[in-house]
């Protein structure tokens, strides 16, 4: 019984489906990379993506594990062998990547690798990547080494994965675009709703000021409509900032948004920004809601005031069934009780107020010169 063409179009297949399936870009990255190793029974694969200053703007790895990762250290420049695959058409097939005269080593914590085979993945010209495996196992007692299957194999792998990549693409610059326009309405709707009252109370104070000298009475009833305008204005402010949920919320959940959104923020700012989570259920769309809006707040405070090197954010799941959020920083911290009596409160107020209004709790812990801990607990739906 012929079982193993059949076996390998069946992983072939998964892995194509596993990939058209995917629509964060680095989810597609990460299907690629795990697809081609366990299709091509290689112990390690790699993918990098270009950035536009000789370096890589991604470098997704599988086979090595990410303390080991963490100890390679910073992402590798497009030089050797690894320029080689980005700039040219077919696959590259090596016995022993150490005896190519392109070769210029790799970092100590680097795993030793010997057979090689590369390929760049390509949309028309545009080099949108490059593929990369390493150490064929094979079967026991046969001499290790990538074929010419292989590289068929390879090759039809890295042709969906370049479809896949570019519909991954225009999928979040898609949802970019939402988002945008869902600023410009909501800017639009903040201007009908906030500006008539702001004029009233404009000419309701300049009425008292007028009648403070020769109508105190009057005066003060003015100043009273000065005061009810105000609140009316910070309530339909409130409301309209509050009530609007953020459509990639809605469309792949709090986990999916939050990543994507610290994959961007890590790669606009010169500080490293993590994020990580483990054992996360749904949970409700208010608290869901307030658990990005807090992560927010405190990033921004985190990149733009701590002077942090690193924020990491974590997602876990609490005891009671609910999710605990922690944003870290090793920024210059703060006393907070010298914030609160200074009256800049860095959104704290606001994070507090999002997480009591979910039923939660939020702890902040800094000191000078020991970064700042932010910590949101939510309960279980």
């Amino acid at each position: 019984m012929q079982t193993g063409p059949r076996s390998g179009l069946a992983a072939v297949s998964t892995a194509l489906l596993a990939m058209s399936r995917r629509l964060e870009v680095r989810d597609v990255l990460r299907t690629i990379v795990v697809s081609a190793r366990e299709l091509l029974d290689a112990e390690y694969a790699a993918l990098g993506v270009p950035d536009d200053h000789g370096g890589f703007a991604q470098f997704v790895v599988d086979g090595i594990s990410a303390e080991q990762w963490r100890r390679i250290g910073p992402l590798p420049r497009q030089h050797g062998i690894l320029a080689a695959m980005l700039h040219q058409d077919g696959p590259q097939r090596l016995a022993d990547v150490r005896e190519d005269p392109r070769f210029e080593g790799w970092p100590a914590a680097h795993p030793d690798m010997s057979d090689f085979l590369g390929l760049p993945v390509r949309d028309g010209e545009e080099t949108l990547g490059c593929l990369f495996l390493a150490n064929k196992r094979g079967a026991p007692g046969t001499k290790p080494g990538f074929t010419d299957e292989d590289e068929e194999l390879l090759s039809l792998l890295a042709q969906h994965a370049a479809i896949a990549l570019t519909n991954a693409r225009l999928y979040e610059r898609s949802r970019e675009l939402t988002i945008a326009e869902e600023r410009s309405r909501l800017a639009h709707e903040l201007h009908d709703a906030v500006s008539q009252k702001l004029f009233s109370l404009r000419l309701t104070a300049q009425a008292a000021a007028a009648l403070v000298d020769r109508d105190p009475a009057r005066a003060k009833d003015e100043l009273q409509q000065v005061a009810a305008l105000a609140a009316e204005a910070a309530d339909e402010l409130r409301a309209a900032v509050t009530e609007l949920r953020p459509a990639a919320l809605d469309e792949d959940g709090l986990i999916a948004t939050l990543r994507t959104q610290v994959q961007v923020l890590d790669r606009a700012h010169t500080a490293h920004v993590t994020f990580t989570c483990d054992g996360v259920r749904a949970l409700p769309a208010t608290q869901e809601e307030a658990l990005l809006r807090v992560a927010q707040e405190a990033l921004h405070n985190a990149l733009r005031h701590s002077l942090a090197d690193r924020v990491d954010v974590s997602l876990t799941r609490s005891p009671a069934g609910g999710a605990v959020l922690k944003v870290v920083d090793s920024g210059k911290g703060f006393d907070p009780r010298t914030v609160r009596r200074a009256g800049r409160h860095l959104g704290l107020v606001s994070m507090r107020d999002r997480a009591s209004g979910v039923g939660g709790r939020l702890e902040v812990h800094s000191e000078p010169g020991k970064g700042t801990t932010i910590e949101m607990e939510v309960p279980g739906g």
